[in-house]
């Protein structure tokens, strides 16, 4: 299928009206024939407030289209060619995305990995072996920009080939100091994906939006640390609502931010602690291609012919990723937080009961060797870390 520009005009006026998310894009194109036609019966329509919709004007419409071109972003529609086929296959698909840098990696094999923001430097520090790892075996990275986990898959993963998923505009990178790793990615050839329209500054029902596309561009995703209560489990539900692989990386019991990993472990999830076990498992899937879930497109028209239902009602995934549905029930993403200012809190932060080594630690916290020495010092007096052979420590208590 490929959209003419008129018809591309129709799906972004029918996708940015208000009251319209995903499931009810679908609704909508399926019950009228296409965008066209939904667009001129919507104003009939009324939502749950009882307001009748109207949609947004063609000179809006045209007006993002031409905003994201200066930023070197296009609109691809699902259905099309460079649409991401295992994005496509979810059943949550976004029908619009707009794609900066090279979409053609987006086809290739993609594992994806998320976790804490506020990462220990062991789980850093693992995170980047495991994303070089992932990438010299041909996996595209994929992960949603954040700080902590994934900004350090980004980076691992920038020569061989990542992808980020931003939870708003691609003019308004969240957090905002990310905005250099963006430009990272693209200059080495990798792509970054929106599926809010140029000028949204991202909201907490915004992240579960970008997690369930996470998930769906991989055949699975590996969360390496993760409180009982975060987002990064979100993308692991989304992952298994979509068919795909969820991995774990475990951690010591004693550290709130392997809570949910190790209960994802209990619960099945895949145990990771080396590359091997991430493409041993998709191995079989990689063979096959991409998954078969039913659904597909007609040929031509702008029409969506689904041979499938959608989600099982009342499915959360379902009311979140809608617009007009109730919002988010589960654990929305909270602002970045402030990074500390002293560097006792700071290192304290990046501290583990897994041991980690100096230099590692002083990479992670952005300290010089001599300023974590000292601290730790510190501490060690305070009994607040142990000392290990060759040089690691962790955190006590």
């Amino acid at each position: 299928m490929q959209l003419t520009d008129g018809q591309r005009l129709d799906w972004l006026r029918l996708i940015r009206s208000e009251g319209v998310g995903p499931r009810t894009f679908r609704t909508l194109i399926n019950r009228f024939g296409g965008a066209g036609a939904a667009l001129e019966a919507l104003p009939t329509l009324t939502g749950r407030s009882g307001r009748r919709i109207t949609p947004p004007s063609r000179a809006e419409a045209e007006g993002e289209i031409a905003a994201a071109a200066r930023l070197g972003a296009r609109l691809v529609a699902l259905g099309e060619a460079a649409y991401p086929r295992l994005l496509q296959a979810a059943d949550s698909a976004p029908p619009l995305i707009a794609i900066r840098g090279e979409a053609a990696i987006l086809d290739r094999p993609a594992i994806a990995i998320v976790g804490s923001r506020n990462a220990s430097a062991a789980g850093l520090a693992f995170t980047e072996r495991l994303a070089r790892g992932l990438g010299e075996a041909g996996l595209v990275v994929v992960s949603g920009l954040a700080r902590g986990i994934d900004a350090r898959a980004h980076r691992a993963a920038l020569v061989p080939g990542t992808a980020a998923v931003l939870a708003g505009g691609h003019d308004r990178i969240y957090p905002a100091n990310h905005a250099a790793l963006v430009e990272a990615i693209l200059e080495a050839g990798g792509a970054v994906l929106a599926e809010m329209p140029m000028g949204w500054e991202p909201r907490g029902r915004d992240f579960p939006r970008r997690n369930r596309i996470i998930s769906g561009l991989a055949y699975g995703t590996v969360v390496v640390e993760a409180a009982r209560r975060s987002g990064s489990l979100i993308t692991a539900r989304f992952a298994l609502e979509q068919g795909r692989e969820v991995f774990a990386v475990p951690g010591s019991p004693l550290d709130p931010r392997a809570e949910g990993t190790n209960d994802l472990i209990r619960q099945g999830a895949t145990l990771v602690a080396e590359v091997a076990h991430v493409t041993e498992a998709i191995a079989p899937l990689l063979e096959e291609g991409t998954r078969k879930q039913g659904g597909g497109f007609e040929q031509g028209a702008d029409t969506l012919a689904l041979d499938r239902p959608d989600l099982a009602e009342g499915s959360i995934f379902w009311d979140e990723l809608d617009v007009d549905g109730p919002g988010p029930t589960l654990f929305p993403e909270a602002p970045e937080a402030a990074e500390p200012a002293d560097d006792r809190a700071r290192l304290i932060g990046f501290l583990s009961p897994t041991p980690i080594g100096t230099d590692e630690l002083a990479r992670a916290a952005g300290l010089s060797v001599r300023v974590v020495q000292t601290t730790l010092l510190e501490l060690e007096l305070d009994g607040r870390i142990e000392r290990h052979g060759s040089g690691t420590v962790s955190l006590l208590g």
